[in-house]
């Protein structure tokens, strides 16, 4: 098999990247070549693989690799949450434009080589949010109608249709599945309003105070970059009898208020890593986070054998865990619990 991962120089990316070339095989059949598209090169570790072929440059500009012709595709890339609200233009040319020019390039394949390829699409938790006309649930389903809320939610919900519509028309085989926010991610704080998530956790364990920009009360589905990336691979694995449909569905979270991760940290690292997490209130991340699902329902990929993490606690171990032993996390991860 011959696939493609963009944005898969990134976090997530490359995990997925990783995962796939350990396993060897995805859905019983080898995997001979991985081409990872992304506007930053991917990581060493990565390239050094002779199944690896890396192409570094902006989607818009990678038409013809999109083009040549793969057995599965993995749409990761994407500009974040908080860069598309404060760059309009960005977020659409990121999101919106670069996805239409995939899409549009593996149709040109598919039309040239007679065979569709089966596709991922990453898109989010953030397709949903409250409108005076349809009141977001407690708890959002695989059916709640989403009325997203930010840029960044609307180009996820665009691009859910158009895979739906390129597979109703036999360009693609595609599913969409919707991620939880992310979290414990290694590094530095990105431009996602969301990134407050990992920090809260992971600034602690380094050593670092940090504040929380939102109040302890707030809930939001969480899932682990190893349970997130388990999800992609399943959905990818399904058949489109089991997948259901065309339309997207919910990926496991595991629904948390910020208080509870942060019990949940003092119970594993110690009150005094849990002492460097102080609240400060930014009012511009609180209003993008108070639109957003404050939990979610995931029968769908329930059926399909798909878990949420166990526990916030088993989370942060993760977290400590990789940090001991998975490249892409700095040395000094965990110099808070010296």
């Amino acid at each position: 098999m011959r696939i493609l991962i963009t944005g898969g120089a990134g976090f997530l990316g490359a995990r997925l990247a990783r995962e796939i070339l350990k396993r060897g095989q995805l859905n019983g059949q080898s995997v001979s070549e991985l081409v990872i598209a992304d506007l930053f090169h991917a990581p060493a570790d990565l390239l050094a693989d002779p199944r690896v072929k890396g192409h570094a440059g902006p989607m818009l500009e990678q038409a013809q690799l999109f083009k040549s012709g793969f057995d599965g595709v993995f749409h990761l890339a994407s500009a974040v949450s908080g860069e598309c609200e404060l760059d309009f233009d960005l977020g659409l040319r990121s999101n919106v434009d670069s996805s239409r020019l995939l899409l549009d390039s593996i149709r040109a394949s598919t039309e040239r080589l007679g065979k569709a390829p089966r596709l991922v699409f990453a898109s989010s938790v953030a397709v949903f949010g409250p409108d005076a006309a349809n009141p977001m649930p407690a708890l959002v389903a695989d059916t709640t109608l989403p009325t997203p809320q930010t840029s960044y939610g609307t180009h996820k919900l665009m691009i859910e249709y158009m895979v739906a519509d390129y597979t109703r028309k036999g360009y693609i085989d595609g599913r969409a599945a919707r991620l939880m926010t992310v979290a414990v991610r290694p590094g530095k704080p990105n431009g996602a309003a969301s990134s407050f998530f990992s920090g809260i956790i992971r600034e602690p364990l380094a050593g670092t105070a940090t504040t929380c920009p939102v109040d302890a009360h707030v809930s939001h589905p969480i899932s682990s970059p190893g349970t997130t990336v388990h999800g992609l691979i399943t959905v990818f694995e399904a058949s489109r009898e089991a997948f259901g449909g065309r339309m997207a569905l919910n990926l496991p979270g595991l629904n948390v208020k910020v208080s509870d991760m942060l019990a949940a940290l003092e119970k594993v690292a110690g009150p005094a890593v849990r002492a460097r997490v102080t609240f400060q209130k930014d009012e511009r991340i609180a209003a993008i986070v108070d639109n957003w699902a404050k939990g979610c329902t995931f029968e769908r990929a329930h059926a399909l054998g798909l878990r949420a993490d166990a526990s916030y606690e088993a989370i942060i171990e993760q977290y400590i865990e990789d940090c001991k032993t998975r490249p892409g996390y700095p040395a000094e991860a965990l110099n808070g619990l010296k």
